[in-house]
């Protein structure tokens, strides 16, 4: 079969589509053929070698697939046939994926398989970050930094379909459209986004997967008792906190680790699912795609993100 390698830790550029053995499904597996897979940043971070996730080269590139069941595990309710998401962790830039049956979620109809292969890591990840960290309550105000990217389009649907009252902040007036068309109710720019929302009025969460400069300002912009939601840093620079901040005004900064939390407590990503399923089926959640590529042009798919020319999600189409 097909898959896309890394074989040297020199970015996009380098990362090769070879031809690889099928996985073996092990009796615990699913094995899935891979119709899309979902492009994400962390791909780019271990294409360079910069992931915390650091296999022996070469490796297959990719962590969330939708597809078609091939072989299910004796007494599953997957069945052959079965159209799926799935999260692999690695090895979904390929043809044929062996994914852990707890990790294989079954896809509604409404959804197409390039939509679904964008659902595991983002909308899970807005999920437990809004309904479990945060504690979202319907009607409160979310901030969403970097709300055309791939985990903020997510965590803009999710939140507006709960029925928050959400603030996106982005870096261009077009990165401003696809944030309104992800359901955001107010757009600000990044450049002096503090007195923006200031004059709209304080939330109650901030959502933060950017990091950086921005950090602070986003503090500033919280009620009493607001929560800031630390899912990652996109920006490059991890940023640090002054605690007086948190006693003044009683607010939280709130660590979203969703993997680790997540691969540790069998069967939670079909819980999550499960509460996704009603939004899914009635098109609250629909991924924003902006671009897809044939395995093929893999490379071209993780360049785009690591040159920050990406709002929604990249797929790729097996």
């Amino acid at each position: 079969m097909r898959a896309v390698q890394v074989v040297a830790l020199d970015g996009p550029a380098a990362v090769q589509v070879r031809e690889v053995p099928e996985p073996v499904r092990q009796p615990d597996q699913v094995l899935v053929d891979v119709r899309a897979a979902g492009v994400n940043f962390p791909d780019v971070l271990q294409s360079k070698g910069q992931y915390q996730y650091r296999p022996d080269m070469p490796f297959t590139l990719g962590s969330e697939i939708a597809g078609v069941v091939r072989e299910a595990p004796e007494g599953s309710p997957l069945k052959p046939g079965d159209r799926v998401a799935g999260f692999p962790g690695t090895g979904a830039f390929a043809e044929v994926v062996a994914v852990s049956a707890d990790h294989v979620l079954p896809l509604p109809d409404e959804v197409g398989f390039a939509a679904g292969a964008c659902l595991p890591m983002n909308y899970l990840t807005a999920h437990f970050a809004l309904l479990v960290r945060g504690h979202l309550r319907k009607g409160q105000r979310v901030l969403v930094q970097g709300a055309a990217g791939g985990v903020g389009t997510a965590c803009v649907q999710l939140a507006a379909a709960v029925g928050a009252h959400v603030v996106a902040v982005v870096s261009t007036d077009a990165k401003a459209e696809v944030a309104r068309a992800a359901g955001a109710h107010d757009t600000v720019l990044v450049d002096g986004f503090r007195d923006a929302v200031k004059a709209l009025g304080p939330v109650d969460i901030v959502v933060d997967p950017v990091g950086g400069d921005r950090f602070t300002d986003s503090l500033r912009c919280l009620a009493p008792e607001g929560r800031l939601l630390v899912i990652g840093f996109t920006a490059g620079d991890i940023p640090t906190v002054k605690v007086n901040r948190l006693l003044l005004n009683n607010i939280d900064v709130v660590g979203v680790g969703w993997g680790a939390f997540a691969m540790a407590r069998p069967g939670y990503l079909g819980t999550q699912w499960a509460e996704l399923e009603p939004h899914l089926r009635n098109g609250a959640l629909d991924p924003l795609i902006s671009a897809t590529f044939p395995l093929e042009r893999a490379g071209d798919a993780l360049t785009r993100i690591d040159e920050r020319q990406v709002t929604g999600k990249v797929v790729l189409e097996v």
